[in-house]
């Protein structure tokens, strides 16, 4: 039975909602918003997760690459294509936003976002730093 996930992440928790392929919810609950405590949930509860979607924001990118690590099936969500279509739900909170971002992924209507490599980052956060600094990375290459 394929499984989707829909985690709506935050600097505090996450909120988590696993569903099957007819959208039925199989489980709702919270996370820290860590990937080892996501990555453990993640395999208890969804373990034939098809899809797992999240939204782009300030811990996307380092969450992306940690869950992509551990073999999980990730993709990030355009947040502002997720906000469109989560806004017409009745009640807004963190839960009703993972169940929406579930059922996204389950459906596939969203827009995935590539999410840089952790090498390019790097080089951004060098280059941010110092205004001169690509030039000093050109010449070492």
């Amino acid at each position: 039975m394929k499984q989707y996930v829909g985690l709506d992440v935050s600097q505090k928790e996450t909120s988590v909602c696993v569903v099957n392929e007819a959208g039925e919810v199989l489980f709702e609950g919270k996370a820290k918003p860590d990937p080892g405590a996501l990555t453990a949930l993640l395999r208890k509860r969804a373990p034939q997760a098809e899809r797992i979607g999240f939204e782009t924001g300030a811990m996307a990118s380092w969450l992306w690459h940690e869950l992509r690590r551990v073999d999980l099936p990730v993709v990030c969500i355009d947040a502002r294509h997720a906000h469109a279509a989560l806004s017409v739900r009745m009640n807004k909170s963190d839960q009703n936003d993972a169940r929406g971002l579930a059922e996204l992924v389950r459906v596939g209507w969203y827009r995935e976002v590539k999410v840089k490599s952790e090498e390019s980052q790097r080089i951004r956060a060098i280059l941010s730093r110092d205004p001169g600094s690509w030039l000093r990375f050109e010449i070492r290459r």
